[in-house]
């Protein structure tokens, strides 16, 4: 006679509702996170314009020539003065032309009674911002934001004679305002 002996495991219904379940609750966790995502991304924008502004500043000291950085709508790239004192890109690729995502609103307020250069006046296109080969840097402020929240605002703002500074929401500059 031959026994029947009982298999345990599981079966082919439970494993599918077992996953349904599953895949549920990852769908829910990148929905709640999504909102986030925006978020890193301008922040990683900010910090990537912020650590090249920081170069060009210490850059332009070792090298003894100015760097500016020129602000367009959905760009921004950094031009050197050359002997003639005429504004082109500079020879170091990190320096390169970098787009802007279309979602980030970046609102520049640049001083606008600082001295003049001579070359100024003969450039059709100068930088909105300079940085001088004696350590100085036009006097600006920078704000970042998603649409029109300001309550998750970057700044990057510099008096000219201090080094720049980058408040994001959190940081004490932020919690100080």
């Amino acid at each position: 006679m031959l026994s029947r002996t009982r298999q345990s495991g599981f079966t082919l219904i439970e494993i599918l509702v077992v996953l349904v379940v599953v895949g549920l609750l990852a769908a829910l966790a990148v929905m709640s996170m999504g909102g986030s995502s925006r978020d890193r991304e301008m922040e990683n924008e900010v910090r990537e314009l912020y650590l090249l502004m920081q170069t060009a500043s210490e850059q332009s000291i070792l090298n003894n020539t100015d760097l500016g950085l020129i602000l367009e709508d959905d760009s921004y790239r950094f031009v050197a003065e050359d002997e003639s004192g005429e504004w082109k890109q500079p020879a170091e690729r990190m320096f390169r032309s970098r787009s802007l995502p279309e979602w980030l609103t970046v609102t520049k307020y640049i001083e606008g009674d600082t001295p003049t250069l001579s070359s100024e006046e003969d450039n059709t296109e100068f930088p909105d911002i300079v940085f001088y080969s004696s350590g100085e840097a036009t006097p600006f402020e920078l704000e970042f934001l998603v649409g029109r929240d300001d309550s998750r605002m970057h700044t990057i703002a510099s008096d000219g004679f201090s080094p720049l500074e980058w408040s994001y929401p959190g940081s004490e500059r932020d919690d100080e305002q």
